[in-house]
């Protein structure tokens, strides 16, 4: 088993701005936007981002080399500033997969890297396992599978031991006779028809999320996830995908199908701390797919702006540049 450790950190490249932005009309309800950022001419990748729901931000450019990659970027359905916002019909991982196949036509690209953490490593995968011979690269960041045993431990049982102080405010907006399934009991008031109550409810989940992504608690990061727009895009839109195991036909979709992953390079980067999606994940995909490289940082959680994590994405997209 090909396992290496990272520690030191390293620098996001300089902000840059997209020299394309455009919307995209994907069905009768949905319209997405996307963004083209770097080399016009570059080796394409595409970034997919987390949540479900949680949307683009500018740091999302910043993992390429600009003189080197045409990087694409785009809000998946729901998220960001994709319309309408927080929008549960027609949202699947199979519409999501859909999506990612009209952009590259669009854009004239035959293949491309694949980029994804958290939810985005699990659009990635069934992406990549659906459309193998668009992918010439994978880097997944903090695995996730998106099984039951996933689910019930940050939601459920399980993480609650490790920040019980950030748990107490997710637990009590659920009645005390409801809590036996909370994502349940959060999908029934998520999707009320009381916009007031959708919004406590969103703010409850999401400020949870986000107050357990690093290794050190981040106070800031709690209220990013909080702010009205992205909590309703991230609560609802994750709720509905696991309500609906991510629209997988079992459980251990991912793993089960890994097999066809076998001849694209890949490298997998996991925290060690990870308490959002546990380590436990990576190790499960590389022993399904031993041919990709696994890197465990130590001294990291699940966000994306950990050090080491950080080091180790960028050295990965150093790493499968391409002769242009």
């Amino acid at each position: 088993m090909r396992t290496t450790i990272e520690t030191r950190s390293e620098t996001l490249f300089p902000e840059i701005i997209p020299y394309n932005k455009f919307r995209l009309k994907v069905d009768a309800i949905h319209e997405i936007y996307v963004e083209e950022c770097g080399h016009p001419n570059g080796q394409p990748v595409i970034f997919l981002h987390g949540g479900p729901g949680a949307g683009l931000s500018e740091m999302h450019r910043r993992f390429f080399d600009p003189k080197h990659y045409r990087i694409v970027l785009f809000d998946q359905r729901g998220s960001g500033q994709s319309t309408p916002h927080a929008e549960l019909k027609d949202n699947t991982t199979w519409n999501l997969i859909s999506d990612i196949e009209m952009i590259r036509k669009k854009l004239n690209i035959q293949k491309w890297m694949v980029f994804g953490g958290s939810w985005g490593s699990t659009l990635a995968l069934a992406y990549a396992q659906t459309h193998p011979e668009a992918c010439t690269h994978l880097i997944l960041r903090g695995i996730f599978l998106c099984r039951r045993e996933e689910i019930k431990w940050f939601y459920q049982e399980g993480a609650h031991f490790i920040f019980p102080e950030y748990w107490r405010s997710y637990e009590q907006q659920i009645p005390e006779l409801d809590r036996g399934n909370m994502v349940q009991s959060y999908y029934k008031q998520l999707t009320s028809n009381d916009p007031k109550l959708r919004l406590a409810a969103a703010k409850a989940w999401a400020g949870w999320e986000g107050a357990t992504l690093h290794l050190l608690p981040s106070e800031e990061s709690k209220k990013d996830f909080e702010q009205d727009q992205k909590a309703l895009s991230v609560a609802r839109i994750e709720c509905h995908y696991f309500m609906n195991n991510a629209f997988f036909q079992s459980d251990n979709f991912l793993i089960e199908n890994a097999y066809k992953l076998k001849k694209i390079p890949t490298v997998i980067v996991h925290g060690r701390y990870d308490v959002v999606c546990p380590v436990k994940n990576a190790f499960d995909l590389h022993a399904a797919l031993p041919e990709a490289e696994l890197k465990i940082i130590p001294d990291a959680g699940h966000a994306v702006d950990e050090p080491g994590i950080l080091k180790a994405l960028i050295q990965a997209t150093e790493k499968f540049k391409t002769r242009l």
